[in-house]
């Protein structure tokens, strides 16, 4: 007989084994108070600080957006009320859909539930559309691209991660004729590097390749108007797809592509992920749209952020501190360990009240665990100092290197 309890309980056990078992923060944004949150880990709720958002500009908690989400609440109501195909197509998401266009610069757009839903939906879906193709992904492509084109059944094929060199090699044994689609990311959130887009459209025009660009952890935050880095280097009109979240910088929750009108078309009319999937809420979608013109019509917000990452990697390096290099906004310290990972943010959420998770593997390579720090524009002197006295605290009573 089976024992499927058995068999689950050995899989968790198997993760814990190896240090890396993933433990929730219970924790509860403050509305107007970002960074703070309360912790509710302990017997009574307590204020923390939190380093890890993904929410880059805070923008979760501009008035605009939560205004524009309340005014819809009472205008709408909460749902979408079914699939886009049958209900679910409001006027918030037609409006969304246009003013996402625009950012990039492309003549429509498409929603979608998430970011990770818009990468596989669509990249399983142009993999079925485009006969005999072949995807070349970057090696550390997002899982969400790379379940994308495991489920398309095209043939893979991986090139070294920013690898020109590699991936004209891989171009050049293809047929010019064949379809053919490179697929990458402009900021990868984890070492906080960013693609040679330049390169890339130069190599994909030269052996005629489709380009599919996931700007999920740039949108909001490069640009003049938030465009991501495609925008920042003159280059989103080069690029055939462009995908990007609503979650991070806007502050919000959905994914989008953005592309020609024949493309979208085409993704809309064939993606499971789309069709068969309820629309996001009015409420979110509204919330977003004020999030994606506030950010459109001004630049201060992404010039702070940039100030203030490069600020934290100077006193961390000052301190003494692995910080790893990043010409982002990402502030990955190396700590190399997935056990001394995760007890060096425990030893900061309970002896600091500083929040930020551990990254392990699978999210980055063994050997390569790491804190990662994502400073916004509401983490002002004060707190970052408090953070670096922490982190040296953390790393002379754990006993940790400090050579990156």
């Amino acid at each position: 007989m089976v024992d499927y309890n058995e068999a689950f309980r050995a899989a968790v056990e198997a993760v814990r084994a190896e240090g890396r078992y993933r433990v929730f923060a219970d924790i509860e944004r403050i509305r107007g108070k970002f960074p703070t949150a309360l912790y509710h880990g302990g017997a009574t709720p307590r204020e923390i600080t939190v380093w890890c958002s993904n929410d880059y500009l805070g923008m979760g908690q501009h008035p605009a957006v939560v205004g524009a989400m309340q005014e819809a609440a009472d205008r709408v109501g909460a749902g979408a009320g079914g699939t886009r195909n049958i209900a679910g197509t409001t006027h918030y998401h037609v409006r969304l859909e246009r003013a996402l266009a625009d950012l990039h610069g492309k003549e429509a757009a498409l929603l979608f539930t998430s970011g990770y839903v818009s990468n596989e939906a669509t990249l399983s879906t142009i993999s079925r559309i485009l006969p005999d193709c072949v995807i070349l992904s970057d090696e550390l492509n997002h899982a969400s691209m790379i379940e994308g084109i495991r489920a398309g059944r095209s043939i893979k094929r991986i090139w070294r991660h920013n690898d020109m060199a590699h991936l004209e090699e891989m171009l050049a044994e293809l047929p010019i004729e064949r379809p053919k689609v490179i697929a990458f990311e402009s900021v990868y959130s984890m070492d906080g590097d960013i693609a040679p887009l330049k390169e890339i459209c130069d190599l994909a025009e030269r052996y005629n390749a489709f380009t599919y660009l996931d700007e999920v952890h740039a949108v909001g935050l490069y640009g003049k108007r938030g465009g991501g880095v495609a925008e920042r280097e003159n280059l989103s009109h080069r690029i055939d797809i462009i995908e990007g979240t609503l979650g991070k910088a806007f502050g919000v929750m959905g994914g989008y592509i953005t592309a020609n009108a024949s493309i979208i078309d085409a993704v809309r009319s064939y993606a499971s992920g789309f069709i068969f999937t309820t629309a996001l809420s009015p409420v979110l979608v509204a919330g977003a749209l004020a999030s994606v013109e506030t950010l459109k019509e001004s630049n201060h917000l992404r010039e702070q952020h940039q100030e203030r990452a490069a600020h934290l990697k100077a006193l961390l390096a000052e301190a003494g501190l692995p910080v790893m290099e990043s010409v982002s906004h990402i502030v990955p310290i190396k700590v190399g360990d997935p056990v001394q990972c995760k007890r060096v943010t425990d030893y900061l959420l309970d002896e600091h009240g500083i929040y930020v998770q551990p990254i392990n593997y699978p999210t980055v390579p063994k050997g390569t665990e790491r804190l990662r720090l994502t400073p916004t524009p509401l983490h002002g002197d004060d707190l970052m100092g408090r953070l670096i006295e922490a982190l040296d605290d953390a790393w002379n009573v754990l006993k940790l290197r400090r050579a990156a």
